[in-house]
């Protein structure tokens, strides 16, 4: 006589596992001199968005069980997440912020490398928790409180009135502690925006990386636009400094024709 052979709980998961080291492997066997890996990113993500382990932070809805279930940062109810971490293994619902955290975090240092602040103090939690310099009471409350600070974070856009993309070249022109007026700050804000403009529309053609004349382009516009656009208090040095700041931002984020780093994080 067969047996019913019962359905493993953890078997989405392994298979989840199976099919990102699977799309990993594909990608390294077909890896080019300069690749374009951000459908593979997207990709990965998506399984690991799909699989038990990486599920992260799920706070069931009052009255609602397990139907409506919530895992971002934005959408958490913080009160009801120190609630039930009193109730909880408190180890294990740590370990489940944290992993939530990291995700975000991730996206949101990606996308803006002048976030890199975040991504240390983040780094510095988890080695004093390792170390034993907190108890794990204390570990899940200074991540609660990270992740409140990680969700305004995601909101500057609207304060700032500037997309991801935008805001990533206000913050590398305005940062660490460029004070500016108001009026300046606009300057700068329009500034941004017209170069992704004129970049996207001109310059950031297929393959423009590999090609010296495309790179030197890109450059030449950076200058004239920001040398065009930006306030009086970007003296010489300055000036020729955030050139190439965001020459370096513009080179690891966009992969010409419509391709770049934010397709992934979406």
């Amino acid at each position: 006589m067969f047996k019913a052979i019962l359905p493993d709980p953890k078997a989405n998961e392994f298979i989840s596992v199976r099919a990102a080291i699977a799309v990993i492997a594909e990608k390294i066997r077909s890896l080019n001199p300069d690749p374009d890996i951000t459908d593979f990113m997207a990709t990965v993500e998506e399984l690991l968005d799909s699989s038990v382990a990486a599920e992260g932070y799920v706070i069931p809805k009052p009255n609602q069980g397990d139907r409506e279930r919530v895992v971002d940062l934005s959408k958490i109810d913080f009160d009801a997440l120190k609630e039930r971490f009193e109730k909880a293994r408190k180890r294990t619902e740590a370990e489940k912020l944290r992993s939530l955290i990291e995700r975000k975090l991730y996206k949101l240092v990606r996308a803006n490398k002048m976030r890199m602040n975040f991504q240390q103090r983040f780094q510095e939690m988890i080695d004093d928790y390792n170390l034993g310099a907190v108890n794990v009471e204390a570990f899940f409350d200074r991540l609660v409180i990270f992740a409140q600070e990680l969700t305004e974070e995601e909101k500057r856009t609207i304060s700032e009135n500037l997309d991801e993309e935008e805001l990533a070249i206000f913050d590398i022109l305005t940062r660490p502690d460029l004070k500016l007026t108001e009026p300046e700050k606009k300057q700068v804000k329009k500034a941004a925006k017209d170069l992704l403009t004129t970049l996207k529309a001109e310059k950031l053609v297929l393959d423009w990386r590999k090609r010296q004349q495309s790179r030197a382009q890109v450059m030449v516009t950076i200058e004239e636009v920001f040398d065009k656009e930006l306030p009086n208090k970007f003296n010489p040095n300055l000036y020729r400094q955030k050139c190439e700041l965001v020459y370096q931002h513009v080179y690891d984020s966009y992969f010409g024709e419509g391709r770049s780093v934010y397709g992934s994080l979406n």
